[in-house]
């Protein structure tokens, strides 16, 4: 992928998805222990990039990302807890998912997506991504907080996280899906089979 298609499908996937987390999605919020908790649609979009891309764009992509989600209204947190956890989502899951590829300023040999990011692999794979890539980005922002002073304690973080991490797997079905298609039509490759899917279903 050439790097300004790449960075333009960043920048569309991930301001589209701040701007549906901070005005569409609150309205629907559901309410565990006086908080109003809803997918985290921006943090999956950053997974998607993991994946589609290479570890050190999708870190980057993970702290920028991130720092607007910290200062998008209604914040009510310090700033800085977002872009660190979802910096740690980026490099994690780069380093998981491209353990096995040459990881390269492309994403891939040649500059060409990766194959799993081209569709081939399954949607329950890319599903078991996302959620491993939720757990670790709301542990990382609940134990930030915890240790800034800035939220509550354990037991009450525990029952949001879990329910953040399954609203975040069900979003996953059509966010990283999604999110894959466009860098693959930014890279000139077909869109993910999932993607494709999803299209026609709908």
């Amino acid at each position: 992928m050439n790097r300004r298609g790449r960075l333009i499908a960043t920048l569309v996937a991930v301001l589209a998805a701040l701007l549906l987390q901070v005005t569409v999605l609150p309205l629907f919020a559901w309410d565990v222990g006086g908080l109003g908790v809803v997918p985290d649609v921006v943090l999956l979009v950053v997974v998607a990039t993991a994946v589609a891309t290479d570890t050190r764009f999708a870190t980057l992509t993970g702290f920028w990302a991130g720092l607007l989600l910290d200062i998008a209204p209604p914040a009510d947190h310090l700033a800085g807890r977002w872009a660190l956890a979802l910096m740690v989502v980026g490099y994690v899951v780069g380093r998981l998912v491209h353990d096995h590829a040459a990881d390269g300023p492309g994403g891939a040999v040649g500059g060409r997506l990766p194959a799993y990011a081209r569709g081939r692999t399954p949607l329950p794979l890319a599903l078991a991504t996302a959620a491993g890539g939720s757990f670790v980005g709301l542990s990382v922002f609940a134990l930030s907080g915890l240790l800034l002073g800035d939220s509550g304690s354990v037991g009450d973080l525990l029952p949001v996280t879990l329910v953040g991490l399954l609203l975040d797997v069900v979003a996953a079905v059509l966010v990283v899906p999604a999110t894959l298609g466009l860098h693959a039509r930014a890279a000139g490759e077909r869109p993910p089979r999932s993607a494709q899917r999803m299209r026609v279903r709908a």
